[in-house]
């Protein structure tokens, strides 16, 4: 028999499969609603087991962050990927080498000069990075540069142009879900915009990509738009909760840990699971709320207060509150701020069903 969730060695990353089918679903179902195709971001997830669900119910591929993201899925059949990642010359040879060796469509993104004139004749797909807003990477709409390197990929010498892609990453900074709709909306409007400046210019534009999980979540139109590339959604997490892209049950990952230390009279106690099972992503510090690295599940009333590497300090508001309770060796599952980081420190999913764990899937973590 499947051994209770209680009984694993801590900490471990367990994954609850019945909220994870529940959330790829209504994404996938949302997607179709809107008119657009949908390529997940598995960066989140690095997962055979779980980018295989993602494409039963209807992706048209998958996003990857790094070349062994890429690499691992093509092997596992995955048959179209997108590497969204800003693309130098010094790493075109990459890409290629997955594309000769696995046959699979291979997709890069590319916002330099440079670099797009480095991917003639290496066969790969390219989209143009676009800025919508969230002033990380991606070319200016509204520069001449951005016309300069989309004439470039448009000249299609060895390679093939999808068109624009962008990532609404601001929309993680939002207060509502009205907010959100905003960023989904401007994002929309840039880019169709910008890919009407385009083929004003003479140069084709197949497809423009958008993405995040907290503006596809929210957006009510995608008019214009071909494909959305959201990736946190598959397991959702406490800032997703905390700015209202999504409610408490649609969480699908945590942290569970052991108290290892809990002293008489003190108002905290310890736990297993530190920065390096957490991570020190600090959450939506944009709400104004009281620091916490974390949620304690079913305890509202503890906070994450701090994280050294491998410690977790958890405070309560009085040591009368804990005196008694939350004695060493009682297990706690942690609510991470950040999903896709956490589940970047652990190998394993804990596959949780009906309170008992029914498999173990890997993390294909290494880069």
């Amino acid at each position: 028999m499947s051994p209770p969730v209680q009984d694993l060695e801590t900490p471990a990353l367990l994954l609850y499969l019945d909220v994870v089918q529940r959330n790829v679903k209504r994404m996938a179902e949302r997607a179709r609603r809107l008119g657009v195709t949908l390529r997940p971001h598995a960066k989140t997830h690095k997962c055979v087991e779980l980018g295989a669900l993602q494409l039963e119910q209807g992706a048209n591929g998958l996003t990857v962050a790094t070349t062994v993201e890429a690499e691992t899925f093509a092997r596992a059949g995955v048959r179209d990927l997108t590497w969204a990642f800003p693309i130098d010359p010094g790493h075109i040879a990459h890409p290629r080498r997955i594309l000769a060796d696995t046959g699979v469509t291979v997709r890069v993104v590319v916002d330099d000069l440079d670099a797009a004139r480095a991917l003639a004749g290496s066969g790969l797909h390219a989209w143009l990075k676009v800025d919508c807003g969230y002033h990380r990477a991606g070319v200016d709409p509204t520069a001449p540069y951005a016309l300069q390197v989309a004439r470039e990929l448009g000249r299609e010498r060895g390679i093939t142009f999808d068109g624009i892609l962008s990532h609404s990453g601001h929309a993680y900074r939002t207060k509502s879900r009205q907010e959100a709709a905003q960023v989904a909306e401007d994002e929309r409007r840039v880019m169709v915009g910008f890919a009407e400046r385009l083929r004003a210019e003479g140069i084709p534009v197949r497809g423009i990509s958008v993405g995040s999980t907290p503006a596809m979540a929210a957006a009510e139109r995608l008019d214009g738009v071909t494909e959305a590339r959201p990736g946190n959604y598959v397991f959702y997490d406490r800032t997703m909760v905390l700015i209202g892209c999504c409610a408490p049950e649609d969480v699908a990952v945590t942290v569970l840990a052991s108290v290892v230390s809990h002293q008489p009279g003190a108002s905290h106690f310890i736990v297993d699971a530190g920065a390096l099972e957490l991570s020190k992503d600090v959450g939506p510090t944009h709400l104004d709320l009281p620091p916490a690295m974390g949620l304690i599940r079913d305890h509202a009333e503890l906070t994450v207060a701090t994280l050294s590497q491998e410690h977790g300090l958890i405070r309560a508001e009085s040591p009368a509150a804990i005196e008694g309770r939350f004695k060493v060796g009682e297990k706690l599952e942690i609510v991470p701020n950040h999903s896709c980081l956490t589940v970047a420190h652990f190998d394993y999913y804990h596959v949780v069903q009906d309170g008992r764990v029914v498999e173990r899937w890997k993390i294909e973590r290494a880069r």
